[in-house]
């Protein structure tokens, strides 16, 4: 089966949709970086690297990647040029058609620690015939196709949940350990998520990890894929999120309290990432009646 480079099927309002890209030369990552689905990335061919919360993960052709909803995450590229990768997204509402039982199976992948499933070769062509299946559908729209991709979309979670039951607790989650470069700037990551709500430059943190700060932001971007100045924003705009949903507090006291000098940038950077604004976001997302 000869597939097209690009293929899509649904949209992000759907309770399920997918892209796949067959993708030549170098490629980064540029949008999208929270979003509330939960994401299943399979790559067939190439290398990746992909930035999770706070680690980076290089991804071979074979790797299954578990992201779940608001996750913030991005790839990027490794030096070896090109690529081809499927994900398939979940809206959380996918999830409510199953009995209880068998949605917390089908989710159970996205809840545990483990981001990076490392199929064995049997494992890996059984998983790809599902997906080519899949893809063949969305391709070609025979008459019916809705059914089968339906179930394949599911079978592809049910998968993941099989494959992540049956992991031994000493395999290994993902590459080898990092190199101490990547190492520090995982180690950065980490920090700038327990300390977000604090002042933070490049200076900052230059001087509380004893780097020179070309240094530091060359290295960070390096193995996070995001500016440092780009990662702030966004972790700071996750918590934004959270707040915005599950409380009624005002606008500008959320903006201040996840570490924004001003209402105005609160709402620059919030807008940038989410495409919607604050208060857009809580009368979508939040409790019925909060529009402070």
């Amino acid at each position: 089966m000869q597939l097209s480079n690009e293929l899509f099927y649904g949209d992000a309002d759907d309770l399920f949709f997918l892209e796949y890209n067959k993708r030549k030369g170098h490629f980064t990552m540029s949008v999208e970086h929270i979003h509330g689905q939960y994401e299943l990335y399979y790559l067939f061919s190439g290398e990746r690297q992909y930035f999770i919360k706070d680690r980076t993960y290089q991804i071979k052709a074979g790797d299954l990647v578990l992201i779940p909803g608001n996750e913030l995450h991005k790839t990027s590229d490794t030096g070896v040029p090109n690529h081809a990768r499927i994900v398939l997204y979940y809206n959380e509402r996918y999830f409510e058609r199953y009995p209880k039982e068998e949605a917390e199976l089908l989710l159970s992948p996205f809840l545990g620690s483990r981001r990076v499933l490392r199929l064995a070769h049997t494992e890996r062509l059984r998983f790809e015939q599902l997906l080519y299946g899949l893809l063949q559908e969305v391709q070609e729209r025979p008459p019916g196709h809705e059914m089968p991709i339906r179930h394949a979309a599911a079978e592809a979670l049910l998968f993941a949940a099989r494959h992540a039951i049956h992991i031994k607790p000493e395999s290994i989650d993902g590459p080898a350990p990092p190199s101490p470069a990547a190492a520090k700037a995982m180690e950065i990551a980490s920090y700038i998520a327990g300390h977000f709500r604090e002042p933070l430059t490049l200076e900052s943190l230059s001087r509380q990890f004893h780097l020179s700060t070309s240094y530091l932001s060359r290295t960070f971007k390096k193995f996070t894929g995001f500016g440092l100045t780009e990662y702030i924003g966004i972790t700071r705009v996750k918590e934004a999120q959270q707040q915005l949903k599950e409380t009624d507090e005002r606008i500008t006291e959320i903006a201040a309290d996840v570490g924004f000098e001003s209402l105005s940038q609160f709402e620059r950077v919030f807008k940038t990432h989410v495409r919607l604004s604050p208060r857009d976001y809580r009368n979508q997302y939040g409790q019925k009646g909060s529009n402070k």
